[in-house]
């Protein structure tokens, strides 16, 4: 309960500093330059320690070595596969990796996994600043939301013959997929949208606006920008990918981790 309990107080202040656009009052037509230098370096400090968090949980268990080699080997394919795809505009087939091996070996592994894959993939890639941080948190926040979602659908499906249970987990990782396409799309827009478009326009970040005219602005921006192009994409991505790859291979790594 108390590791609980801290990765929500963390993912409470993480999400805060995502939307800091609307948390933290902003001057002339440029945002505090000050709290973004406060939001960048404490999204990276937030992530690394709920990573040491869900690391101990998972370092702990009597089956460690298990879960620390398959959590090397699919960061390592959901790296490969970002560097692949990171010439494709949407095309987020490490999501299928991150929502599978969260479904599986649950909410802190999933967690881990998403951050891990980001850093290490961005670090192969080149890609590093501000954004990184921002992009493993998201991408951890997926993975453990996949978790929890398999976690609830096979308590409340005990009783349902076997069949039933691993079609409706299927159903319910792919509805997920695709809300994690959208929200993470959604989220990484939300902390540089002030500094995205010129203040003249009608989706610029309006400085002192009210919290409401201010998301009705986001909203639009998102949706011309990300919403109706690339989440779109790494939504169907996703799906294409659990729906095809999902039965065998979130099969073959529940064996795996059951040691059969």
């Amino acid at each position: 309960m108390l590791t609980a309990g801290i990765f929500v107080a963390i993912s409470v202040v993480a999400l805060a500093s995502f939307a800091w656009p609307f948390v933290v009052p902003a001057t002339g037509n440029h945002a505090d330059a000050g709290a973004v230098v406060i939001v960048c370096l404490l999204v990276p400090v937030l992530t690394l320690v709920a990573v040491i968090v869900a690391e101990r949980g998972v370092t702990g268990r009597p089956d460690a070595a298990k879960f620390v080699a398959m959590l090397g080997l699919l960061a390592a394919a959901g790296a490969v596969v970002r560097l692949f795809a990171s010439a494709a505009g949407g095309i987020e087939a490490v999501f299928v990796i991150l929502i599978i091996g969260g479904a599986v070996f649950g909410p802190r592994f999933g967690f881990l996994l998403g951050a891990v894959t980001i850093g290490v993939s961005s670090l192969a890639l080149g890609l590093l600043g501000p954004w990184v941080g921002f992009q493993m948190f998201a991408a951890a926040w997926v993975g453990a939301g996949a978790g929890l979602v398999s976690r609830a659908i096979q308590r409340g499906t005990r009783r349902l013959p076997a069949r039933w249970r691993r079609w409706m987990e299927l159903a319910a990782l792919i509805t997920f997929g695709i809300l994690a396409a959208y929200g993470y799309g959604a989220l990484l827009n939300l902390w540089f949208w002030p500094f995205a478009v010129g203040g003249q326009t009608s989706i610029s970040y309006v400085a002192g606006a009210d919290a409401v005219t201010n998301f009705s602005r986001f909203v639009v921006y998102t949706l011309v920008t990300s919403t109706l192009t690339w989440d779109t994409v790494r939504a169907a991505t996703t799906v294409i990918g659990i729906t095809v790859l999902g039965p065998a291979i979130i099969a073959g790594l529940r064996r795996v981790k059951l040691g059969r």
